[in-house]
């Protein structure tokens, strides 16, 4: 049996151009892609309130039908479904269906639209998973398989969930070079010998290639613009990012890294699950 990606979609061409990227990220491993539609009947408002309730199940068909159509225009081979259950009961649904290696969905460029979107999608699929989650910007293009990805990570020791390690074989396929940045303030001072390479230990797990960790000092004291200058430095075309229930899902809209990434990051990004480690000899946050 193929492995499987869940895709969140609607009926935009922002969610058709993410489907068509995460068909692209798992061919090499055959990957079946599950799209998923979380349809809840229509709110009223000053469009739809002389909309006659009958027509909404007739709405729902021909949502139903596009999504069909969708799943047949794409470059793999895909099943569409239109779940009816709120948003984090229907990601636990279509998980407990089709134990998906990842979720994926797009984004928007627009501030307040990605407010919504991570706020209504982004943060419950994380709450409700802990699984690997793919970001496509509606601004970026990707055509092919990534040449050169980014990983990004902080100054806490983290460790790697079962479903964030077993994307190993996925990420081996793409042949592309990685590289690990660690990006800091500068005036978090000196760090102990042996301390990066203690940080990147989880990575090599996942990763296909044992890539030195390079560290990048943000004297701005702005770390998701760090993260964004490594990104232009390396010419990655795929950025991933560890993404911590505890800090990111609390923080989401209170300035965290990883929000700030998402609004300027021109490349797709892929959100792992990272949790502290239970190991006493691992540290707690360095800067």
């Amino acid at each position: 049996m193929n492995p499987s990606f869940v895709v969140l979609v609607n009926l935009s061409a922002a969610a058709e151009q993410a489907a068509r990227y995460a068909a692209v990220l798992g061919a090499p491993l055959h990957v079946h892609l599950e799209l998923v539609n979380v349809y809840q009947a229509p709110l009223l408002s000053s469009e739809l309130a002389f909309v006659p309730m009958p027509y909404f199940p007739q709405m729902q068909t021909e949502a139903a039908e596009a999504l069909q159509e969708l799943a047949h225009r794409l470059p793999a081979s895909a099943e569409a479904t239109m779940l009816t259950a709120a948003m984090p009961d229907a990601v636990q649904e279509a998980i407990a269906r089709y134990h998906p290696l990842l979720l994926a969905m797009s984004l928007s460029p627009e501030h307040d639209v990605l407010d919504y979107l991570l706020h209504n999608h982004v943060l419950p699929v994380l709450r409700a998973t802990h699984r690997p989650l793919l970001l496509v910007p509606e601004t970026s293009l990707p055509t092919g398989l990534p040449r050169r990805v980014l990983v990004a990570v902080d100054g806490e020791y983290f460790a790697l969930n079962a479903p964030a390690l077993a994307l190993a074989p996925l990420l081996a396929s793409w042949g592309a070079a990685f590289s690990v940045v660690h990006v800091r303030p500068t005036s978090s001072g000196p760090e102990r010998s042996g301390d990066y390479e203690q940080l990147g230990g989880p990575l090599r797990k996942l990763l296909p290639t044992a890539e030195p960790l390079a560290l990048h000092d943000d004297a701005g004291n702005n770390s998701a613009a760090g993260v964004l200058a490594a990104l232009a430095e390396t010419q990655a075309d795929l950025l991933i990012l560890l993404a911590r229930p505890r800090s990111f899902l609390g923080r989401l809209f209170h300035g965290s890294v990883t929000a700030q990434v998402l609004r300027g990051c021109p490349v797709p990004v892929l959100l792992l699950p990272a949790e502290a480690p239970d190991q006493p000899d691992y540290l707690p946050r360095m800067s």
